[in-house]
Formats: structure tokens, sequence, C-alpha cells
């Protein structure tokens, strides 16, 4: 709903109070120096957590229960349309909806297309990928399926693993990447390729393909209980792995991601667990598939020094910054790319961690209809935008197009975040845009970042979603207009 201008005045005058602080003020729109780090305006001190958890009032109080978080996380599936939920998935799936989901995704790119050595991509080359993904045969009514991923695995805009990219000078952006499915993640099976090798899949946040190998099928019931089964373990360093066991490979060795939830298995004092005793671990029950594709459950150990929690974390200020920093110096993976994650993957993680719901891009992010959400656009005049930075709060997600970031506080006027980024520019002492190459996990100040020559960061934000407002979950989305 639109808000009264009062109201919008009101929230966009509520800036966070913090105490006083050794740095001198500066105005957010003052050119920074490049420091030690190689970025405007960071010192080696602002790249550890505790240095903004310190300058917070009451950090570790908790924002939003567990109860108010799964009541969000269910209204964002209610409400979202790219979000799927699959408890209520018909039994069975007519052409029309299939068609669209694959569809949706598994479009036939306009443009050029090159290959990790430089070379153009072939128009029979793509007639050949695009004609896997087998649209025209899809039935006029199947049964719906469901599965659990084994693994962590790409999901990909067509059934392959050629990596494309837009030009030849950058083999970091593979456009025919989408996502990544973690283990245990439930799955619907709505379609697969002419080749037999991949299925089309609706995860509860994403629709791609994925490699069959990396999913599991299973009866429905048994599929959909598993994420609901207590209690539970939530991973929350940024990555952990299984403990090695020769005895069980499909358990042995496995990379588990951040937010990553998996139940426990409860077994009689001193069992012994894919040939280790288990009084020094976690066990956790992990999917696997046999080889007919067929699932089942498999104890697995997690070290008990690593890095995880019963349940979630929770939802505070603290454990905000802290779960971030976490991830500071990842390299950036386009699609949750190498093994890492995006921009929009990275905050997903965070929160995730915290038992947080969020949707997979940032287009779906900046729309959040379940937190409160400010939009800007074109007519937004500059001190309204300014206005809106000076009222960010640690802990609000900022969208620009085609990114995300998330603040973690101020220096005098300026406000800071962290964020994944691939590239990243700033106009230096000579007026000269330069790139800053950043490609990873950084804290950067706001104010300094250029879209191009012309427009910074700030000219170009799109929504602030204010995730941490500990405010009851609207009867109805809450659009700030300004």
């Amino acid at each position: 709903m639109i808000l009264s201008r009062r109201f919008i005045a009101g929230v966009l005058a509520t800036a966070l109070i913090l105490p006083a602080i050794a740095y001198p003020a500066t105005p957010s729109d003052a050119p920074l120096s490049v420091s030690s780090t190689g970025i405007p305006g960071v010192e080696p001190p602002q790249l550890s957590p505790q240095f903004w958890i310190g300058r917070l009032r009451a950090p570790n109080r908790v924002v939003l229960d567990s109860g108010e978080i799964t009541s969000r996380n269910a209204l964002l599936t209610r409400l979202d349309a790219s979000m799927h939920d699959l408890d209520v998935l018909p039994a069975t799936l007519d052409h029309a909806q299939v068609a669209r989901w694959v569809g949706n995704v598994s479009h036939r790119p306009g443009g050029p297309l090159f290959d990790a050595s430089g070379q153009a991509v072939d128009s029979a080359v793509l007639d050949t990928i695009v004609a896997n993904a087998d649209l025209v045969n899809i039935p006029a009514q199947e049964s719906s399926r469901f599965g659990l991923a084994v693994r962590r695995t790409d999901m990909r805009t067509f059934p392959t693993r050629l990596r494309v990219f837009s030009s030849t000078g950058d083999i970091d952006l593979d456009r025919f990447q989408e996502s990544a499915l973690f283990p245990g993640t439930p799955v619907a099976i709505v379609h697969e390729s002419q080749d037999h090798q991949w299925w089309f899949v609706l995860s509860p946040t994403y629709a791609a393909w994925v490699p069959k190998q990396a999913i599991a099928e299973g009866p429905r019931s048994q599929v959909l209980d598993y994420a609901h089964r207590r209690p539970s373990l939530t991973i929350t360093g940024a990555t952990v792995r299984t403990t090695t066991t020769p005895e069980e490979p499909r358990v042995s060795d496995l990379q588990l991601d951040m937010g990553v939830r998996l139940p426990q298995a409860t077994l009689p004092a001193g069992q012994t667990v894919n040939g280790q005793n288990a009084a020094a671990s976690w066990v956790v029950l992990l999917p696997v598939r046999d080889d007919s594709g067929r699932l089942s459950l498999r104890p697995a150990l997690l070290p008990r020094s690593a890095d995880t929690t019963a349940d979630a974390l929770p939802l505070t200020r603290a454990n905000t910054i802290n779960q971030a920093f976490k991830f500071l110096g990842e390299r950036y993976g386009w699609g949750d790319d190498y093994g890492t994650r995006d921009c929009s993957g990275f905050v997903s993680a965070v929160f995730a961690s915290m038992g947080v719901v969020l949707p997979r891009n940032t287009g779906d992010q900046a729309r959040n209809p379940v937190y409160t959400r400010l939009h800007l656009d074109e007519a937004t005049p500059r001190n309204a935008r300014t206005a809106a930075v000076d009222a960010l709060e640690v802990g609000d997600l900022v969208y620009i197009p085609g990114h995300v970031m998330l603040v973690i506080g101020r220096i005098g006027g300026v406000p800071y975040v962290i964020h994944d980024i691939h590239d990243g520019k700033f106009i230096d002492a000579n007026g000269v845009l330069q790139s800053l190459h950043l490609n990873g996990v950084v804290v950067t100040p706001l104010a300094p970042l250029q879209l191009d020559a012309d427009r910074t960061f700030v000219d170009g934000i799109t929504d602030i979603v204010r995730m941490l407002d500990g405010r009851p979950a609207p009867a109805a989305p809450v659009v700030l207009r300004q």
C-alpha cells in the first residue's frame, strides 16, 4: 500500500544513532582518499566485524523471534510469484504451466555469445542447445514428481554445461549460469531434456535446469517432510564440509553452505557412523541417490568444531554483521558459480543462517512484499535520495539495478556496506573513472561508488528493504514511495 507523505518523512528521518567515534565526520558526498586497502575510504580496522558491532547500541537484541520469521517466510512464499510452494503443487501438471516455467528461463539469447576460449558460439550449436530443452514435447499432462538435491550443483538456463559469455574480455559471467542448488533442497521435477541427462526443477526459490545425477527422486511425502524434520542443524560458517568417509562416498567431504539446514539423526550413545565414533561429531541425515536414481537418507558426520547452530541463529544486528563478514574476501561467483555466490546469493545466505528466506534474484528481493520497502525511481528528487541514504540503518538492503548491498554502519555522514560485487568504480583525484576490480565480498562506503562517469550508486538506488525493523508483518505489502 502507499503510505502518507507524513509517514514517509517520519521513516526517512529515523536514522541509526551511533556512539561517538574517533573518525572525523565526513559529508556523504565528499571524496574519500584511497587507503592501503586500495579501496577509497576503507582502512584495515574496518575489515573486522567487531569494528562495526562495537559501534551499535543493543547489538544482540532479537529483532524478530522464530515464530514471526516463520510467519513472514510463509507470507513471502504466498505473495511472491518468484517463489514456489512445493507443498501445494498439484498432483497433475498441465502443458501450459510447465511450458511457462521452462520458457521463462530457456529462451534463445539474442546477442552474440563466446565460449571460454573467446570463439564465437555458432548458431548451429545454439540450435542444438535450445532443442535439448525439448519444449515441443512437453506432454499435455504429467504427474508431479519430487526429489532432493544430493550435492551442490549449478542451475542452468539450458540443459548444457557449455559456458558462454557476452564478450571475450570477461569469462566470469557465464550467461547460462542461473543459480545453485544445495544439498537437501527439495525440488519438483517438471520436465526432462531431450538427451535425458537433465531435469528442469522447481526449488522453493528458483526454477532452472540441473543434471539428473544431482537429484535423488523420491515419494512426495518423504521429500517434503525432509525440510520439516526436527531437530535440525543450520550451517553458520561460509562453508563447512562433511567428514571424509570411504565407507559411504556419497556423503563424504560434501560442501555445505551457510544457511543450509539439515535434520539431525538421533543415535544411541557410542554409535559408530561410517567407520567413526560419533561422540565428537554432529550426525545429520543427507539424501543420497542409488543406481536407479531413487532417494534414501544416510547419516553423515559434521565435526562439532564446524561452524553450525541448532535450528537457526537469532535475528540480531550483531549476527547480521558477523555472518556477512564470514564471506569477506570470497570470490564473486555470478549465479553462485565457482562454488561461491553472487550479490543476491550472498545476502540470501546471511539471512538464511538466521532462518529468514529471501527470493533468489535482486529484482525479486527488491520487491519484497513482507518487509518494509522504500521505492525510488527516476522522478525521485536528489534531496529525497539524500534523505533516504541519511536514514539507512544497519541491516538494510540497498538495491541498484542488478545489485544489492548490506548496510553495516556509517562513519560520520558516510554509510558503509558489505557486498559481493564483480567490479566497482570510482572517480580518482584526477576526475578519471577507475575500476577497482573488486570481484568478491568487500566493505566499501556507499557514496563514492559510481555506476558510470556521470551517475553514482546513490543515483541508481531503486529500493531499500528494511530487514531489521522488528514490526509485525504487514497485512499487505508496504511500499513507501518517495
